[in-house]
């Protein structure tokens, strides 16, 4: 079986390139796969397999959903999503994104998805991996690599960087909605009529789905948007706007206070 290790894909063409990689075929402890990516009108179809998976952003963003969430992994950060769960990926235009692979039971790693923060040495051995044909010997300096990778990944540190989602219709219809115009302010109790339920019914289910209440978690969809579209570079002005943000100086307020840095310092901590 012949695999191109780093597959450049043309308009649109993610999910098929990405497909015809079967990391299950290989009984290596890890593999890894590198796509650059110029443009992506679809999103990658819902797949699963036997290996857990690590999606990190070596440029641009890219936008995982699972059951019950939706992840975004800005630059230099990984997702994990455990082997079996069903998963699907958005990138951003332009960008550069890295799969780690890894065989069940190989590595600690957690058993639900979450967002990992990857060291420059990580970063580099998985993309060094990338390099090396998918079948290597058990013993050797591609296999002593991954021994050293394994042990890297599973001390990465967890943040929180998602969307928690649901599969109740009325949630899903919510959240189409905002995906659709992030600057959409209408209320709980604007939602509520819409969708045929009390405003505190439609509460109560918002904050039994997502564990939030209905402003945070808006805002941590504004934020998940806020970070892909920065990650693909467009300006902290544009992005506010296209939020609904009254102006930059609120924008920038709600993006400090949930990552701990105004957005330019947030992706220079970054790089």
């Amino acid at each position: 079986m012949t695999i191109n290790r780093e597959i450049q894909p043309r308009r649109g063409a993610l999910a098929l390139e990405y497909c015809r990689f079967d990391p299950d075929a290989y009984e290596q402890p890890a593999v890894a796969l590198r796509l650059d990516v110029e443009h992506n009108d679809a999103e990658q179809p819902v797949h699963r397999h036997r290996k857990g998976q690590l999606v990190l952003a070596l440029r641009g963003g890219v936008t995982c959903e699972v059951p019950k969430a939706i992840w975004m992994v800005p630059p230099q950060h990984a997702v994990w999503i455990p082997g079996g769960m069903p998963h699907s990926n958005r990138a951003t235009d332009n960008a550069r994104i890295g799969f780690l692979f890894v065989e069940p039971g190989a590595a600690p790693m957690p058993d639900e998805c979450c967002t990992l923060a990857i060291s420059p040495l990580l970063r580099e051995l998985i993309q060094h991996l990338a390099d090396q044909p998918p079948v290597y010997p058990g013993e050797g300096a591609t296999a002593r690599l991954v021994a050293v990778l394994l042990e890297q990944l599973a001390a990465a540190p967890v943040e929180q960087l998602h969307l928690p989602v649901s599969r109740h219709p009325n949630i899903r219809r919510i959240v189409d909605a905002l995906t659709a115009d992030p600057a959409d302010r209408t209320t709980l109790a604007q939602w509520a009529p819409r969708l045929a339920m009390s405003e505190r019914t439609l509460a109560r289910l918002v904050a039994k789905e997502t564990g939030l209440t209905f402003g945070r978690w808006r805002r941590q969809l504004h934020l998940i948007v806020a970070l892909r579209q920065l990650a693909a570079g467009a300006s902290v002005q544009q992005v506010a706007g296209h939020l609904g943000y009254d102006s930059v100086t609120a924008f920038i307020t709600m993006f400090k206070k949930a990552l701990g840095l105004p957005p330019a310092q947030y992706f220079a901590a970054l790089r």
